[in-house]
């Protein structure tokens, strides 16, 4: 059986991810997206629920995974953000390769994976797209989220492996610091390239 070329897309926090991965899919190209897998089986009745519960007692609720909960079990434990990740990092290989396994005749497909580096997915993709953007573009993204502090957007950022070191590992770098139509050409000629 063949399978269709394989891009990893990542970036950090507020780079614009979830907008160049948006592109691809309305330029046809099939998208995984790691996130919101995690947040369906992560939702009410979602079928880590119970797994979660069990290993964090507390942090689930009748609509599933309570994040702030969850996140005051797990958010400064790096032992207990390991056992949370040993529940979902298999849950998601399993999605992502029933995805492969349904659109294996495209000739292309997106992993859209967040911590492709720092997780080692790097390593089963054929070709890293990098979203980057400016600091100072990023810094405004994020702290204009709802709920969002500067002590949460540095938490995060000391999870992830830093931007230039990112841009440095692509094979493609999507600059999301200039406007929508010139992200999209970006986007395109990318396409166009595979």
């Amino acid at each position: 059986m063949t399978r269709p070329a394989i891009i990893g897309l990542t970036g950090s926090i507020g780079m614009g991810k979830s907008t160049v991965a948006q592109m691809f899919a309305d330029a046809g190209i099939p998208v995984f997206d790691a996130d919101a897998e995690v947040r369906a089986m992560q939702g009410a009745g979602g079928a880590l629920v119970p797994a979660i519960e069990a290993a964090f007692p507390g942090s689930t609720c009748e609509q599933g995974v309570d994040r702030d909960r969850l996140g005051q079990q797990v958010f400064a434990d790096k032992d207990a953000l390991a056992r949370l990740e040993a529940i979902v990092h298999p849950a998601v290989a399993a999605r992502r390769a029933s995805f492969l396994e349904r659109y294996h005749d495209k000739p292309a497909v997106v992993f859209d994976i967040p911590l492709l580096f720092e997780r080692g997915g790097h390593e089963s993709v054929d070709m890293v797209v990098v979203v980057s953007a400016p600091e100072d573009v990023q810094r405004a993204r994020v702290l204009a989220r709802p709920g969002m502090t500067p002590q949460k957007f540095e938490h995060i950022l000391g999870l992830q492996l830093p931007d230039a070191d990112k841009r440095a590992r692509a094979d493609y770098v999507i600059d999301t610091g200039t406007s929508l139509d010139e992200t999209r050409a970006e986007v395109a000629a990318l396409i166009a390239s595979v």
